[in-house]
């Protein structure tokens, strides 16, 4: 799904295409010695701004050292293959290829990709009646212009829904904007409505091409970004203490001693104070932990024996009464010979998503299908599912700019303390917040600053 479909910018961002051979240069089996320098780095985080950091560093004759909580690398980049099948858990498209130096990295990394269509959808109402082109192309177009409308009447005060619900309180209601709401804007962003500001919640950047989905697992991209680097897994950090000449980090009850250290763990995390700063991180940092948030999208796998949906279809969407609820179905057999649907929660639903048993979810999911294509419909022998929100590593899905939050405080969260603690992570940048692209070109801008410094 192109997450920017209905939110485009003009491209302003940094010039990074010069970037990805430099790193892809020193992920390179072969390559020769370099001269230690005599520095070491501490990253805290092997998702995939820390591993870019890692390699980066690296080539530059740092000693680079991962402290990582879980037993595995990538962060969100995260496959579940118990199926037979790689699901990504996390992320699974790459947005704008062109330019993006996740398309050069992936295809270094052995990543396939297909070209997704977003105009390859049919939508249908619960009535199993679908909407004809054309209603569906005038509800988009106006729903364009309700973006706009919010944006320009929008304030720090109310979010996103609270102006969208006074602008349009007959739309607000309507199944098919509800869908649009959730599946587009929702999606996008990673928040439910009535967090988001109404200031802030486009103002970011795109890369440039329509998007393509990893079909061969996104942990590749990880696994490749992590060869050759010193990584200690289960390795949760408990304490980052920068009052002396060097930075210390205790995780686990072993202490790791470094020069410098970037902090790339998600903002959830950050947030959640299970990591202790001393001294205390700068007040305007602190506050702009508390004034972004951490937004929640789950994915579910559901497979059967047979594909009874319609197999042209790149994309299947519902319209139920509740937002958010299990509205959006991504069609694997577009891409593979795998009887797969994935479908997602978004918003307030997909946190409450993770309190519903399995049973509940597939049986919610099943009525939904069963409208579409009749109650003969069997139940899917497997599913796989994701619970965001409550995973203790991430506490969300991405990050986005809050009710009561600017744009700018992703630059806060951005800026080294010190010069001897920094921060990378897609919640640290303010022009791809968000996206893979975001971390990975983080995980370069800080490393580049340490490289940098006298």
């Amino acid at each position: 799904m192109k997450r920017r479909k209905f939110l485009k910018r003009a491209l302003i961002g940094l010039p990074v295409i010069w970037l990805t051979p430099t790193l892809l240069a020193s992920c390179q089996r072969g390559e020769e010695e370099v001269k230690p320098n005599g520095k070491t780095v501490l990253i805290v985080g092997a998702g995939i701004a820390g591993l870019a950091a890692a390699q980066r560093l690296k080539s530059k004759g740092f000693s680079v050292i991962v402290l990582e909580s879980q037993d595995r690398i990538g962060g969100r980049l995260r496959t579940n293959r118990t199926l037979g099948i790689p699901f990504d858990e996390g992320a699974s498209w790459i947005h704008g290829p062109k330019g993006n130096p996740i398309t050069q990295l992936a295809s270094a990394a052995g990543a396939n990709t297909f070209l997704t269509n977003d105009e390859s959808v049919r939508v249908y109402d619960v009535d199993g009646k679908a909407y004809t082109d054309s209603a569906l192309e005038s509800a988009e177009n106006q729903f364009n212009n309700a973006l706009n409308s919010v944006r320009n009447s929008g304030s720090m005060q109310q979010s996103f829904g609270a102006v969208f619900n006074a602008l349009y309180p007959a739309q607000a209601n309507q199944r098919l904007w509800k869908y649009m709401l959730s599946a587009y804007l929702e999606f996008n962003t990673g928040a439910d409505i009535s967090m988001l500001s109404s200031l802030h919640f486009d103002d970011d950047e795109e890369f440039n091409g329509s998007d393509v989905i990893i079909t061969n697992g996104y942990d590749k991209i990880a696994d490749h970004l992590g060869r050759d680097i010193d990584i200690r897994l289960r390795k949760r950090v408990s304490s980052i203490d920068y009052s002396g000449s060097k930075v210390l980090i205790k995780a686990n009850g072993e202490a790791f001693e470094g020069d410098y250290a970037i902090i790339t763990v998600p903002l959830g995390v950050l947030q959640s104070k299970t990591i202790s700063f001393s001294p205390d991180l700068p007040v305007d940092k602190s506050a702009a932990i508390k004034r972004l948030e951490m937004g929640n999208i789950n994915k579910f796998l559901l497979l059967w024996d047979k594909a009874f949906w319609d197999k042209d279809w790149q994309y299947i969407g519902y319209t139920p009464e509740i937002k958010g609820k299990f509205n959006y179905y991504l069609n694997l057999r577009k891409f593979s010979n795998t009887h797969a649907l994935m479908t997602f929660a978004f918003g307030d639903y997909a946190t409450y998503s993770e309190s519903m048993s399995d049973e509940q979810v597939i049986d919610e999911i099943i009525q939904h299908l069963r409208a579409i294509y009749g109650s003969g419909i069997p139940l899917p022998s497997q599913m796989l599912r994701t619970r965001w929100g409550s995973n203790i590593h991430s506490y969300g899905a991405y990050s986005f700019a809050a009710n009561g939050s600017t744009s700018s405080d992703f630059d806060t969260l951005a800026a080294p303390v010190s010069d001897k603690v920094f921060f990378a992570g897609e919640h640290t940048s303010r022009a791809y917040r968000g996206t893979v692209h975001g971390a990975y070109l983080s995980g370069i801008r800080e490393a580049n600053r340490i490289i940098d410094l006298p």
